[in-house]
């Protein structure tokens, strides 16, 4: 098992970490370590977001209050969708099938990268039924940058997640029952470019399903700098 004073200081780190510092005065942020307390922190932050996002319908208002509280981006910052174009990705017999919808029936292809401030958090692909939205609604998502989840929030629609993948493992399985765990390293923790996967189904309140889509979220969810003192 972990030995008790490694366990006692990753819980004082990591308390630390998600509710701040205590006193007044904040320590230094600098770039986030490559040591197990870190690795510790990066973990239970995935598992927060990740918890967060299955939680709620909208991946779009979720990221807006993680951007906030992480200031990840200047005071009042809200999620803007930066659109991929000339990207384009037909819907499979599969989606069409999750979709509730025959081979003619029109399936639009939209790719996103959701960003606060200057920072992608997620990139997205989505697939949509018009026919199951507002002409208002196909009007914005053709012609704006509006994120997906703003767009049709009139329709109060729910999300059912199909899957939730941890892209990166900041430590070894089985830490918790004392396996190995990394050395600490002299460079900054390598964190990789993508982190957590989502593929999920939006239904409207009747039940029909109008969307499918594949969030990927960045490294950049993990943007704030690490506390010198924990």
């Amino acid at each position: 098992m972990i030995s008790s004073a490694l366990r006692s200081g990753l819980a004082a780190a990591l308390l630390v970490l998600l509710t701040g510092p205590l006193g007044a005065q904040e320590p230094p942020l600098r770039a986030w370590p490559d040591t197990a307390t870190a690795r510790l922190g990066a973990l239970a932050l995935l598992q927060t977001l990740n918890a967060e996002l299955l939680s709620n319908p909208s991946a779009t208002l979720t990221l807006d209050r993680w951007c906030a509280a992480h200031r990840l981006a200047p005071a009042g910052a809200k999620i803007v969708a930066q659109r991929v174009t000339g990207a384009d990705k037909p819907a499979t017999d599969a989606i069409r099938q999750m979709l509730g919808v025959g081979a003619e029936e029109p399936v639009r292809y939209r790719r996103v990268r959701l960003a606060c401030g200057e920072r992608v958090l997620s990139e997205a692909d989505n697939w949509y039924v018009p026919a199951r939205l507002t002409p208002e609604m196909n009007q914005q998502l053709e012609t704006t940058d509006t994120s997906f989840g703003r767009v049709v929030q009139p329709l109060r629609f729910r999300r059912q997640t199909l899957a939730a993948t941890l892209l990166w493992q900041p430590l070894p399985e089985g830490w918790e029952m004392d396996a190995p765990l990394p050395a600490p390293g002299t460079q900054p923790l390598a964190i990789p470019a993508f982190v957590l996967e989502h593929r999920a189904v939006l239904t409207l309140p009747d039940g029909r399903a109008f969307s499918t889509l594949v969030e990927s979220y960045t490294a950049n969810v993990l943007g704030f700098a690490w506390r010198d003192g924990l």
